[in-house]
């Protein structure tokens, strides 16, 4: 479950929240009591967002602006799921791989956005967005001259201003996901520690490794 409540229907009182929770879940319909999108998503980001209007409303108009974007919607959702991938978000890696494929990106390709740097599946553009989005995810913002240099060589300044901030939108939404565990990021901490069996502690094993007794 969401680590903060969900809004029912009956509780929502904001216009646009009750458009988005007809649009996505069906008109009269309550999305907490009966969750399920279309894309197989529980929709819990909607109902948690509901919380907060001003908020959801902000998000919205951030999606709508990616839509509107001047820049090739491939290379829009290749920095989006890499984003997702990087920043290990299975929500938003996993709705933006269903985008690449809704817009004739080949499954090949798709599953490739994962381990782009050894695939043969990407030109010259799209690894440098790749890399570009490794360098904003991962990196903080450190992006080499060179791979700059190759979304020069290709890209109007305003659309390199669209890819950073699409995808630095899109690595905020990861990581909200996963903190509020939302939607497919509602999943445990994989990182703890393995029990040894029974009698048998970290002290023990050490001294077997240095000869102890």
């Amino acid at each position: 479950m969401p680590r903060l409540r969900q809004v029912p229907r009956d509780r929502v009182t904001d216009p646009l929240t009750l458009f988005f929770y007809d649009r996505l879940f069906g008109a009269g319909r309550d999305p907490v009591a009966e969750p399920g999108t279309a894309t197989g998503s529980p929709g819990d980001w909607w109902t948690v967002f509901a919380l907060h209007p001003a908020i959801l409303k902000h998000c919205v108009k951030g999606f709508q602006l990616y839509r509107e974007a001047g820049l090739d919607p491939v290379l829009r959702e290749l920095g989006q799921a890499r984003a997702g991938w990087a920043r290990g978000s299975q929500f938003v890696f996993s709705q933006h791989c269903k985008q690449l494929r809704a817009i004739g990106v080949p499954d090949e390709k798709v599953q490739a956005v994962a381990y782009w740097q050894v695939s043969p599946c990407f030109d010259e553009l799209e690894r440098a967005v790749l890399g570009y989005t490794d360098g904003l995810v991962l990196d903080g913002g450190r992006v080499h001259d060179e791979i700059f240099a190759v979304l020069k060589a290709h890209l109007a300044d305003e659309q390199i201003l669209e890819l950073t901030y699409i995808t630095c939108l899109y690595e905020m939404h990861a990581t909200m996901s996963r903190a509020l565990r939302l939607e497919f990021d509602d999943r445990p901490e994989p990182v703890v520690e393995v029990a040894a069996p029974e009698g048998y502690g970290s002290r023990d094993i050490a001294d077997d490794i240095s000869g102890g007794g």
